[in-house]
């Protein structure tokens, strides 16, 4: 962070929707901008080793955060959906990182789903289309929001308000009251979830909505 804070990805936002989607019978490929190995947030962990999916995840599957493809190991004709975690690490690595927007793109214009929980919604901020749209343009999303980025008092350590940003690049945002879980999927293709509360929410919906097609 601009702090010098360490930071990364988010635990239950990844270890909690692993559970879903494996649980579904979904196999997951960790991607990352440079693959290798993906930092977790220290907070993370610290507030989640006891839960009992992390702890599982911690257990059985950390090691495969250490060794992440990058985007152009992958190719979108091979999955079934993107889901973005959260984290204050994304916020820095993902805004503007063109190989996974390209990916993201190409899986949405494919019928694909995209999902994004928290934090990790930054990355479709600067996702554009074929027409040279922005994807989340006239979208309902939602992400962390401002005021639950002021209450745990990091918001002069983000590069920028991700709620502002998400409409200004034309998201009908839909946040609710701090902490609370809300996951948006009005759209269909694009699952949202607003916090770490969300993250099993905004994988079931996947999984959902994966089943039905």
């Amino acid at each position: 962070m601009t702090s010098g804070k360490p930071t990364g990805w988010y635990l239950p936002e990844v270890a909690h929707p692993y559970d879903v989607f494996t649980k579904a019978g979904y196999d997951i490929t960790f991607v990352s901008p440079n693959g290798g190995k993906a930092p977790m947030d220290p907070g993370s962990y610290e507030a989640f080793k006891e839960d009992p999916s992390s702890k599982a995840f911690l257990k059985d599957h950390l090691k495969d955060l250490d060794n992440t493809l990058s985007p152009s190991q992958v190719s979108a004709k091979n999955y079934d959906a993107i889901v973005y975690a959260g984290g204050h690490g994304p916020m820095f690595d993902l805004p503007n990182n063109d190989a996974i927007a390209k990916l993201c793109a190409e899986m949405y214009e494919a019928g694909r789903v995209v999902g994004a929980v928290c934090h990790g919604t930054v990355g479709l901020l600067n996702v554009k289309l074929s027409n040279g749209e922005y994807m989340i343009n006239g979208k309902e999303i939602t992400s962390f929001t401002n005021s639950e980025e002021e209450a745990v008092k990091l918001m002069a350590d983000m590069p920028f308000p991700l709620e502002t940003k998400l409409i200004e690049n034309g998201a009908n945002f839909r946040g609710v009251e701090n902490f609370k879980e809300n996951v948006v999927s009005k759209d269909k293709r694009i699952v949202t979830g607003q916090n770490p509360a969300s993250a099993t929410g905004m994988a079931t919906e996947i999984v959902k909505l994966l089943s039905s097609k």
